[in-house]
Order: structure tokens, then sequence, then C-alpha cells
């Protein structure tokens, strides 16, 4: 494995993969923060996006917070891999009230063949501090561009 040191151009290729994420584009998902092991993405509670009680719908959790631990993997893969989740555990820990819902996604463990991530997801709202809604646990796997 390369170290991010060795590609200083990671922040340009996930900003590139990011921006073909045709699910995340549609939500209007935004990519707030890239650094060597970690990646923080956020997206506006919109009302479309929320079920039947009110809140953020679990699925824009999952999605948002699945990117953000994956591209936290990307950010140490080879400068030619690409990244896939392999398995996603996703922990729901109170309803996404707010105005806008961000993912912090980080490594866990890098291997050869796989990384172990986790994300924490939380409601934002102006004037309240953040409120963790979610915590996600995964793995990655590295594969080669096809």
């Amino acid at each position: 494995m390369r170290s991010p040191h060795e590609h200083p151009n990671i922040a340009t290729k996930i900003a590139a993969s990011f921006a073909r994420q045709r699910l995340l584009q549609g939500f209007g998902a935004v990519l707030e923060k890239i650094e060597p092991g970690h990646v923080s993405l956020s997206v506006d509670i919109r009302p479309e996006f929320c079920q039947q009680h009110g809140f953020a719908h679990a699925g824009l959790t999952f999605a948002l917070g699945d990117s953000a631990a994956g591209y936290s993997a990307l950010t140490l893969m080879g400068e030619q891999q690409e990244v896939v989740t392999s398995e996603m555990k996703i922990h729901l820990l109170a309803p996404a009230l707010g105005e806008t819902m961000r993912a912090d996604g980080h490594i866990i463990r890098q291997g050869r063949r796989q990384f172990v991530v986790g994300a924490k997801v939380w409601a934002l709202k102006d004037g309240d501090p953040p409120r963790q809604i979610a915590e996600m646990l995964g793995t990655m796997v590295p594969v080669d561009p096809s």
C-alpha cells in the first residue's frame, strides 16, 4: 500500500469520483473534508428525503455514511485503485432531525486486501450541538479499475 504522501493528488481523485456518484449528486451532497484516513460529507435534509414521521430516511443516512467511510479508505489506497463496499452495518441511534446531515468516515484498520472502516453520522441544526444519529462499521475492498 502506498501512503497518501506518495500520491498527493488523492484529493483530486476523490473529488472526481465523488462527482460521478449520481445518487449523492441527486441528494445534493457536498464533499466537506479530505484528510488521510478521514473524509466528511454533508447533505441538506430536504422534505423529499424524509420518511412518514418527518425525519430524514435511514436510506439517506446509510448512503452518506457508507460513502464517507469508503472514501476514507480510498485516501490510503494505491493511486490506481478504487474502492467498493464489502459489507456495512448501521446502528440508528436517534431520529435524523435537523437542517443538515454530516457523515465523518474514518479507517479503523488498514490491510492489504481490506480496510475496516467506520462512520459517525450527525444531524445538525443551527444553534444546537450536533446530534449523532448513526454509527456505522464496515469493510471496504480495494479494486483495480476495469
